[in-house]
């Protein structure tokens, strides 16, 4: 069976599932049995909450797939802006040259909502509610960085090693729910 992935943004906490896809935004997903279970580790969802508008930076919920994987034999570590690589491979240096960037690194896995009027397009009072647009991504992030804890601009972020497992077993196309 291919895998799904949960993300359970109260407790910050991601599962790579291989069982049959299930749950809301509101209502979580039974436990995992030890062998459905392929990885779990923890994250870092937005410092802002939950929540799906547009400019909000919150980390929006619902049932979603990945559109697009992107970084493929890029290094751990890799720099990304506009989803494209810059050439550069993160260091601490780097960091301290450039104090005001949003670190997107290693790789990114794009969410497209699949709940029209809750994570994509717009929503009854037409406000953009579309995940795709608002650009949210898994991606990795700095090792310095803390995990657990909500803290990013709306994306989830992943430690490196963390994140290289989802690439795998993620590929576009791969169900995604993110509840509370």
């Amino acid at each position: 069976m291919a895998c799904w992935v949960a993300v359970d943004l109260t407790r910050q906490r991601l599962e790579i599932r291989n069982d049959a896809p299930s749950g809301s935004r509101d209502a979580p997903p039974p436990a995992a049995d030890p062998d459905t279970l392929v990885h779990a580790c923890a994250i870092s969802s937005g410092l802002n909450g939950i929540g799906e508008l547009d400019g909000s930076g919150c980390t929006p919920t619902g049932w979603h797939v990945v559109r697009a994987a992107i970084g493929e034999g890029n290094p751990r570590g890799a720099v990304y802006r506009g989803r494209r690589f810059t050439g550069e491979v993160f260091t601490p240096r780097l960091a301290a040259e450039h104090p005001e960037r949003d670190w997107i690194l290693t790789r990114i896995l794009w969410l497209s909502g699949r709940e029209s009027g809750i994570n994509r397009g717009r929503n009854a009072a037409g406000q953009r509610v579309d995940s795709l647009r608002r650009y949210i991504y898994f991606h990795g992030t700095p090792s310095s960085e803390p995990m657990g804890t909500p803290a990013s601009h709306g994306c989830i972020r992943l430690r490196d090693e963390d994140l290289l497992c989802l690439y795998r077993h993620a590929p576009a196309g791969t169900p995604v729910l993110l509840h509370a």
